[in-house]
């Protein structure tokens, strides 16, 4: 989160190029919406294979995201024209090709405002959600602006342990059936590699791999102990 945050304010700042990612979790945790003061009271005490699960709070909003199981992307530009949705949607849209181009076809969702009252992201769906034909909830999103620039970032569910969805949440939860290999690393990266592609012709680009330098790691750690 710290990370996302910092390519956010570099690329306000004119310092970096547009920029997209993709990352999983170690360890696994439960991310909170910047504006999500309430929790149930158990949530401080969570547990998975021995290990606590540690409570994030993201700079985005939304509600509560269990990232178990899942691949989180987040993408990072400037310059876009429309209203929150409009810009959701257009920068959600190499998703839904990128995963119709693996036989997963995706709408939006059309929740209202009553999804604050739901502690868990994936319950409900708004205009920023993207939903697969038989109404499960694949990806959720969440939105950040500072000075012009936008940082959206979103969980995809391609794994998810019921059992600890039922510890954290109290419900059963829908497991997306898609058409990938079982084993979680792989579908990772089929995913990454898929829409990635996906990213490239639909903003029409080339994306290129720059890792960041040892003094970059340094800035965005800076910035985590000011925030602590």
């Amino acid at each position: 989160m710290a990370l996302d945050t910092w390519l956010l304010e570099r690329h306000a700042a004119g310092a970096i190029p547009p920029t997209l990612r993709f990352y999983a979790w170690d360890p696994i945790a439960l991310s909170l919406g910047y504006h999500q003061r309430q929790i149930p009271q158990h949530w401080n005490h969570l547990k998975w294979e021995g290990r606590s699960l540690p409570l994030i709070l993201r700079p985005s909003g939304g509600r509560a995201v269990l990232h178990q199981g899942d691949l989180t992307y987040a993408i990072v530009g400037s310059g876009f024209k429309g209203g929150r949705i409009e810009v959701y949607q257009y920068l959600c849209e190499f998703l839904v090709q990128g995963w119709r181009s693996l036989a997963v076809p995706l709408h939006y969702g059309e929740a209202g405002r009553g999804y604050i009252h739901n502690p868990d992201c994936f319950e409900t769906a708004t205009g920023a959600d993207l939903i697969m034909a038989d109404g499960t909830k694949l990806i959720g999103s969440a939105q950040l602006r500072r000075n012009g620039a936008v940082l959206q970032h979103g969980s995809m569910r391609l794994c998810p342990d019921p059992d600890l969805f039922q510890q954290v949440f109290g419900t059963a939860i829908q497991v997306p059936d898609l058409p990938l290999v079982a084993d979680l690393e792989e579908r990772r990266a089929t995913a990454i590699t898929t829409l990635t592609q996906a990213a490239e012709e639909w903003f029409g680009v080339t994306l290129r791999e720059e890792p960041l330098s040892e003094d970059e790691w340094v800035m965005v750690q800076a910035r985590l102990k000011s925030k602590s």
